[in-house]
């Protein structure tokens, strides 16, 4: 029961953090709650080419392109690498840092 109850706080914490994430980007927070199409509003946030979305769907790629992905969206916070490892190891302490805090998209 309590196990159940935290898994769907971290899963709402993780919604709200990417709709918020979303908006400071100018694009609908709504955007980030469709699969797929979540996926190409993220590349137009890191400004890559939208064919990227099917490296994005190749299994075992998808790993190496999703980090490129995330560093490229901590750029564009005016992050750097150890943000990136953050967003990557502890996404659930760094996603709503990077929604909540004063973290800018340039």
């Amino acid at each position: 029961m309590l196990a159940g109850f935290l898994y769907l706080a971290f899963i709402i914490l993780m919604i709200v953090s990417f709709w918020k994430i979303f908006e400071k980007a100018g694009k609908p927070g709504w955007a980030s709650l469709i699969p797929i199409y979540n996926l190409i509003v993220m590349l137009e946030i890191v400004r890559k080419p939208l064919w990227w979305i099917v490296l994005l769907l190749i299994p075992v790629v998808n790993i190496v392109f999703g980090i490129i992905v995330t560093h490229r969206m901590s750029r564009s916070f005016g992050q750097g690498v150890g943000f990136t490892c953050g967003l990557i190891f502890l996404g659930f302490i760094f996603y709503p840092l990077l929604a909540f805090g004063e973290y800018q998209y340039t």
